[in-house]
């Protein structure tokens, strides 16, 4: 779980720089950890709003790599998101708006979607047997 939250919050890092470099918007910690910057209604916000999307498909990828079964990735992908809110709550008070939570319930929705389907592509690929 360690690694999932870790890879989770490194790629919305990298994500938001490159959004710095591409929109010029600020780096600041507050993008990952508040709704400050998550607006549905404003281009600005949609860029903020499609990093953690693009974050959660990302994750789905981490999930098919680190949890392997598709039995697991709804439990993960729930505890990855309450501990996120948890941060969030310590580092800037408990998000109030509804546009951080319409966008993090998406997330969540597709992270554990995709995440299934590629756990369970990968749980019913073909064993490789040995040729001799």
């Amino acid at each position: 779980m360690i690694s999932l939250q870790s890879f989770h919050y490194l790629i919305l890092g990298v994500i938001f720089q490159i959004n710095h470099v591409l929109f010029a918007t600020s780096i600041t910690m507050d993008r990952i950890f508040t709704s400050k910057y998550l607006d549905v209604w404003s281009a600005t916000g949609w860029i903020d709003n499609a990093a953690i999307l693009l974050s959660s498909l990302f994750g789905a990828v981490l999930l098919a790599i680190i949890v392997e079964k598709s039995k697991k990735c709804l439990d993960f992908s729930v505890t990855l998101f309450l501990i996120h809110i948890v941060t969030c709550s310590i580092y800037g008070g408990f998000p109030s708006t509804w546009d951080w939570w319409i966008v993090h319930t998406i997330g969540l929705i597709v992270m554990v979607v995709l995440g299934e389907y590629l756990c369970s592509k990968k749980e019913l690929s073909d064993i490789p047997l040995l040729q001799l």
